[in-house]
């Protein structure tokens, strides 16, 4: 897997979105928006039943690889007020053994009760060594900032006028926007700037292209 070095801490970035630490023993994940499309085909929108199981498979999917002993959810776990997609999400829970933990984002409006009652650690904010976890974007002077909210994606431009929208980590000087893990999300495009390092998702491996 592709690695980026931050503060001589190693960090690993998987296709599915996932960012490992190596040092901590982490895996960062942000923005799975769980109950997003049980929300939209309530609301009648045509989303095919089977992108809720996605989000599931590719968060196994992540944790087999590293089986990391935490995985810290930077915000956004879930989209809505409770839905189908709560029951899953509490089976799927049941099953695991490694330790959680949720950074709120602006989305999580489910009573933080219902997620203590899962084991489910919560907190507004996390400083760990010189890192500071967030959901939004944060500058806070001496701190490294890991972050989602953004849904940070690139525009590539190949032959003629082809061009394609792909999701990505985005890593400035002292903040790294990751991907939206969900599989219902969408991109907000952003533009590098001199220094920045943008490292783009396929679905088999992550690419630096900046």
């Amino acid at each position: 897997m592709t690695q980026t070095t931050i503060f001589n801490n190693a960090f690993l970035l998987h296709p599915t979105g996932a960012m490992y630490w190596k040092e901590q023993d982490i895996l960062l994940i942000a923005d799975v928006h769980f109950g997003k499309v049980a929300h939209f085909r309530k609301h009648g929108s045509a989303v095919p039943q089977k992108a809720i199981q996605t989000n599931f498979e590719q968060l196994d999917k992540a944790i087999a690889y590293y089986n990391p002993k935490e995985v810290c959810f930077l915000g956004d776990l879930f989209h809505s007020d409770l839905n189908i997609e709560w029951a899953y999400f509490e089976k799927w829970i049941s099953d695991q053994t490694v330790k959680f933990t949720l950074v709120i984002g602006n989305h999580d409006i489910i009573s933080p009760l219902r997620f203590e009652k899962l084991g489910i650690t919560i907190y507004d904010e996390r400083i760990i060594d010189n890192f500071l976890l967030t959901h939004h974007p944060e500058e806070r002077d001496g701190l490294y900032n890991f972050c989602g909210h953004i849904h940070p994606g690139v525009r590539l431009q190949g032959m003629g006028r082809q061009a394609l929208k792909m999701p990505c980590f985005f890593k400035k000087k002292s903040q790294l926007i990751l991907p939206a893990f969900g599989t219902f999300t969408g991109n907000y495009l952003l533009e590098p700037e001199k220094g920045d390092e943008v490292f783009v998702l396929t679905p088999d491996e992550v690419i630096l292209i900046a």
